[in-house]
């Protein structure tokens, strides 16, 4: 039997990204991904506040991690998530798509989608967890690697059914 190991519980605030944030969120992105986005990307990003949403997670004021979402009328787009790897496993990156989930859902978003790496299984249960399935494959889709991309959606975000759905993940949260 192997004994699961102790996680202290970390104490995050999730809060909309703004520029000070940037020098962490490009330290970040540079330790998660092989062609990190730019900061003149971020920038055009948040300046686009009609059709974009991006949060950080802070804990003890440090940012470890962040998220956008693009939204297209009634769709909205997962464009990133990252946790910085020395606070993987401690449901960062499940608060980070709950912020994402709420704010296309107050902008009146009927259903979300994003791609995911074909290796990246915990990122995958997580999707799930939120009613995303997979529905396609984006070969070859990252250029560095040359690795494929699931495509997810997940339909009626909208619907009561979902919110119950988000309700079950704020209380999973609550005992994490």
């Amino acid at each position: 039997m192997v004994k699961e190991r102790s996680r202290e519980i970390l104490e995050v605030d999730v809060t909309p990204m703004r520029r000070r944030h940037l020098p962490a969120v490009l330290r970040i992105e540079g330790k998660v991904y092989p062609r990190p986005w730019s900061a003149g990307l971020f920038l055009s990003e948040l300046a686009q506040k009609g059709s974009r949403a991006y949060f950080v997670a802070r804990h003890q004021g440090k940012v470890v991690g962040y998220a956008g979402v693009m939204i297209l009328g009634d769709e909205g787009h997962v464009t990133n998530i990252a946790v910085d790897p020395a606070f993987h496993r401690n449901y960062i990156g499940m608060r980070l798509l709950l912020a994402l989930v709420e704010a296309s859902r107050e902008r009146k978003v009927r259903s979300m989608t994003l791609e995911v790496r074909r290796a990246n299984s915990g990122a995958q249960a997580m999707y799930r967890m939120f009613g995303f399935q997979t529905v396609g494959v984006r070969r070859g889709y990252y250029v560095e690697t040359g690795e494929d991309a699931y495509i997810m959606w997940a339909e009626s975000v909208d619907a009561n059914d979902y919110t119950a759905r988000l309700d079950g993940i704020r209380k999973k949260l609550t005992q994490a």
